[in-house]
C-alpha cells in the first residue's frame, strides 16, 4: 500500500470519527478546563455564591473571563481556600477575593482600580 493511499484511509477514518463525536457531543455542555485558572473558577461558578450587596454583572463577568494570580492566593489554607481573582470590566481594573468552601463561595472584598 503505497504512502498516499495510506494518508486517505487515515484522514477518511479520521474524518467519520469526528462526525461521530459531533453527533454524540451536539447540544451538551461541555467544557475543556484544563488549565489551573480555568478549574479554579470553573468550580466557584459551580457553587452558591454570596455577593454581600455587591455589582453581581461584574462579578459574574470576573468569574468567566478574569484571572487568578496564585503568587497572592491562598489555596491550601484551611477550611476554605482564598483566591484572588483579577481582570478588568468597563476599562476598570477589578481585584476580586474570594473564599472558596466545599458547597458555597463568598466574596469578601472587592476592589475597584
Amino acid at each position: 500500500m503505497k504512502l498516499i493511499q495510506r494518508i486517505g484511509y487515515y484522514l477518511g477514518g479520521f474524518s467519520i470519527g469526528l462526525i461521530i463525536l459531533a453527533f454524540f457531543l451536539n447540544g451538551k455542555k461541555t467544557s475543556c478546563s484544563y488549565g489551573p485558572d480555568a478549574r479554579v473558577l470553573k468550580n466557584i461558578r459551580s457553587k452558591k455564591i454570596v455577593y454581600n450587596n455587591l455589582d453581581s454583572t461584574a462579578i459574574n463577568y470576573l468569574l468567566k473571563k478574569g484571572s487568578i494570580n496564585f503568587s497572592e492566593s491562598k489555596a491550601r489554607q484551611e477550611p476554605c481556600g482564598v483566591y484572588n481573582i483579577e481582570g478588568s470590566f468597563e476599562k476598570k481594573d477589578i481585584v476580586l477575593i474570594v473564599e472558596n468552601c466545599d458547597s458555597i463561595a463568598t466574596i469578601t472584598h472587592l476592589k475597584i482600580e
